[in-house]
């Protein structure tokens, strides 16, 4: 039997019966493992074909990563959830130290001191962040009641310090996803539509202030009246709200100037127009489009891509895989790749709610926010519809820290599914 959320969330939100997914819940196990091993054969055909006049190895490298964290899913799917729940407050401390020694000892690349040198092998610790973050909060989560606006500092707390240790490294991709990542779990436990909305808001108001500042003058009151419906003490959360909100407006233009280095500014806007800077910032967008649109319907096939051979792009194998996949697998490709990822969220989404207890669901829902996110920002900048954020496409860029714990998410997933199974046949 499928635990039960609070009122709020069981009204609509997340559950349908185990017994209606009980067929459809085996061929969910085997999506959510396939569909990654087939993405990393894929990607490194393709990554192999970036470095036809470069680093060979990459592609074995890449496979390679694959197959441990294979290994690994199928190792952690045996294993139950709630044995790590006495390892988590160390797990939690030792990501911050790894985290507090990229600054100290971390080696650095395109302007980042984002990874450790351990034997020889470049570690990136906000990566492991992702998924150490996702089963504390799990955890904290549980049996958390969103009774007033301070219910959420707990949650909010545990995910500061490693969110603005990534921050300043810098790498804002990351930093993203940890507030994803926290947004939905948050969402998912059981935090109100209208407080989702009121979190997002500090993001929205500053894009407003930024490109449309005159919308703020409907933005803002709209907000407080959001807050005076929703929130407790109506007249004064609505003037805090209304107040912490018109703050962030006046600090936008100097966060703009002084917080972000001057290739940040230049990712975050030069998608709307990289043609201002062809040569500069805007050149991974234009030949990332140019080599997607090239492709055509059918692509040019597997290590034929011209513009992929030529290395027109640069750092094609990470963050702009996707560009040479449009290329040498044209729009028939990217689509088998957008609809593999889609069914694979999809699936994470089912097993989260047939789960067995509230502390599997949050985990697995974390899972599937991280791959789902990056695949959304990813794929979005390689295509020129957003910014460019660093943040790779799961099992497909090259990147082993990256690899090694996406296939740790899969593998708690496959945990989760197994209980679920197990009290569904009993």
């Amino acid at each position: 039997m499928t635990f039960k959320f609070n009122s709020l969330v069981s009204k609509s939100r997340f559950y349908s019966k185990a017994s209606n997914s009980n067929k459809n819940i085996k061929i969910f196990q085997s999506i959510i493992l396939i569909i990654p091993i087939i993405l990393v054969i894929l990607s490194s055909n393709l990554i192999a074909s970036t470095q036809r006049n470069g680093f060979q190895e990459l592609p074995y490298q890449h496979l390679l990563s694959g197959v441990f964290g294979v290994i690994f899913a199928l190792i952690l799917s045996q294993l139950h959830l709630e044995r790590i729940r006495r390892f988590l407050i160390p797990l939690y401390l030792l990501t911050l130290s790894s985290l507090c020694a990229v600054q100290i000892i971390g080696v650095s690349a395109l302007g980042a001191q984002r990874w450790l040198n351990i034997g020889g092998i470049n570690i990136q610790p906000s990566e492991i962040a992702k998924i150490t973050i996702i089963i504390t909060l799990a955890h904290i989560l549980e049996r958390h009641q969103f009774n007033n606006p301070l219910s959420l500092l707990k949650p909010i707390a545990l995910v500061l310090p490693p969110w603005f240790m990534v921050f300043i490294q810098p790498d804002l991709g990351s930093s993203l996803v940890f507030g994803a990542i926290l947004l939905v779990m948050l969402f998912w436990a059981g935090m109100p539509f209208e407080w989702a909305l009121l979190f997002l808001s500090v993001v929205i108001t500053a894009i407003i202030a930024g490109i449309f500042p005159l919308g703020l003058f409907f933005w803002i009151p709209f907000m407080g009246i959001l807050a005076y419906r929703s929130l407790p003490k109506k007249y004064l959360s609505a003037f805090l709200t209304m107040l912490n909100l018109s703050i962030i407006a006046s600090l936008t233009p100097w966060l703009w100037s002084n917080a972000l280095k001057d290739y940040q500014r230049d990712r975050l806007t030069l998608f709307l127009d990289p043609s201002k800077d062809p040569m500069g910032g805007g050149y991974h967008l234009i030949q990332s489009t140019i080599g997607i649109g090239s492709g055509g319907l059918f692509g040019t096939g597997l290590l034929k891509g011209e513009l992929t051979r030529l290395r027109f792009i640069p750092e094609q194998h990470t963050d702009f895989i996707f560009s040479a996949l449009g290329e040498e697998t044209g729009f028939l490709g990217t689509l088998f790749v957008i609809i593999s990822f889609f069914l694979l969220i999809l699936s994470l989404l089912n097993i989260a709610k047939t789960a067995h207890t509230k502390f599997e669901s949050l985990t697995v829902i974390g899972v599937g926010m991280m791959i789902a996110f990056q695949v959304v920002v990813n794929i979005s900048m390689t295509i020129g519809l957003g910014p460019i954020t660093g943040i790779p496409l799961p099992f497909m860029s090259y990147g082993r820290t990256s690899m090694i714990v996406s296939f740790i998410g899969v593998g708690f997933c496959l945990s989760v599914y197994r209980r679920a199974k197990l009290f569904q046949r009993n």
